[in-house]
């Protein structure tokens, strides 16, 4: 039934394949039992032994000696037993060699699909392992087809596909079948139809990775990314700082001429990049994260991790932002609750209703855009420890 060249093809799977032979011939022994059993009677007891060394296969049933037979199939008598070993007693088991030319044809199909089953999962687990190591890690990848939205990816330099659902999307962004994009290792797992590999360009990492990819100190660690806050294909705030003195971390970012930068951009699809110089002193990194927009002064309130901030009454609008962009954006990279004010309510003892409208209050993870101004706070602050 099988020849060296049979053998042959095993370690040639192994090499090219990357599929260890002994879990192959683990797989290809249960396949030949259950060939076996389709054939002889699902009650029969068998296993397969492989020799790979010396290019052999052998069948065997098994059979449980008792004094009285009830079970042909499982069973069989110490007279008969005896015949065959005349040692044997009861409760011995018999193991019998059987020939492997009497296979039909339906058995040896039966064989050779569970050894394409068996296969196909060998295969989907080394996929697995190996891209598992991928997880977290900016890969560069093929648009291989656009299905209702959803982008599929294949992997660069493996057989895996990446799913890229219209969420994990730059907005407005266009693809291209054949198309090379890099793309964000977002989460990795394992199905019935083989690994998937959900990819992101919209995830805060993605961004994360692009600044390490393109800025040689933030990959060496000399510049440090402490957190980037993103509204994707509009904008995002990064926060960077340096434990050396002699690094300018802005600097680094944007690069002679502004080439690092502007790279970083274009792979964003022309998404804004503010660049904020991390502080430990929290007036003066929220200050910072309302960038580009000037402020006169912030006031803070530890416990509800809130603050107030006051802006020129020309920069009102930029510091808040369209829709609130500015100020969500701010909140979110400093962690701090922030209500933005006027210049002008400083020497006013009442606020116009046009005024409260533009007191926002934010948390650092919360879209929802509805916001308290910190007196709210202060008064619920008995109620809550935490918004």
């Amino acid at each position: 039934m099988i020849n060296k060249d049979f053998f042959q093809a095993l370690e040639d799977l192994e090499t090219e394949k990357k599929i260890d032979k002994e879990k192959f011939i683990e797989a290809l022994e249960t396949a030949l039992a259950s060939a076996y059993k389709k054939m002889y009677g699902e009650a029969k007891s068998a296993s397969v032994k492989i020799n790979p060394e010396k290019n052999t296969i052998r069948i065997f049933s098994y059979k449980t000696i008792v004094d009285e037979v009830q079970d042909p199939d499982k069973e069989i008598s110490l007279d008969e037993a005896r015949l065959i070993k005349k040692s044997y007693k009861v409760g011995d088991i018999v193991a019998q060699e059987e020939s492997t030319k009497e296979f039909g044809r339906i058995a040896a199909q039966t064989a050779k699909q569970v050894v394409m089953q068996k296969l196909k999962e060998l295969e989907r687990g080394i996929a697995v392992s190996e891209i598992s190591e991928k997880e977290d890690e900016l890969l560069t990848t093929i648009v291989k087809r656009i299905d209702n939205g959803t982008v599929y990816v294949q992997i660069t330099g493996s057989h895996v596909e990446g799913i890229m659902l219209p969420s994990d999307q730059i907005p407005n962004e266009k693809y291209e079948v054949g198309q090379r994009i890099k793309v964000y290792v977002k989460k990795i797992k394992d199905s019935f139809r083989g690994p998937q590999i959900q990819v992101t360009r919209s995830n805060v990492g993605f961004v994360r990775k692009v600044f390490e990819l393109e800025i040689p100190e933030i990959n060496n660690g000399e510049v440090k990314i402490k957190n980037i806050a993103r509204d994707p294909g509009n904008r995002a705030k990064v926060a960077v700082y340096s434990d050396k003195a002699n690094v300018d971390a802005i600097g680094a970012c944007v690069g002679n001429h502004g080439i690092r930068i502007n790279t970083i951009v274009s792979e964003l699809n022309g998404e804004k990049i503010d660049l904020i110089l991390y502080s430990d002193d929290p007036l003066e990194y929220i200050a910072r994260a309302l960038s580009p927009a000037k402020v006169l002064s912030v006031e803070t309130n530890e416990s509800l991790m809130a603050s107030r901030v006051i802006v020129p009454d020309d920069k009102l609008s930029l510091a808040i932002g369209k829709n609130g962009q500015n100020v969500r954006l701010a909140a979110r990279l400093t962690g701090w609750k922030i209500e933005v004010k006027p210049e002008s309510t400083l020497s006013s003892s009442q606020q116009t209703e046009e005024i409260k409208e533009t007191e926002y209050e934010l948390t650092e993870l919360d879209d929802d855009d509805s916001f308290q101004t910190l007196d709210d706070l202060e008064e619920i602050s008995g109620n809550t420890d935490e918004e």
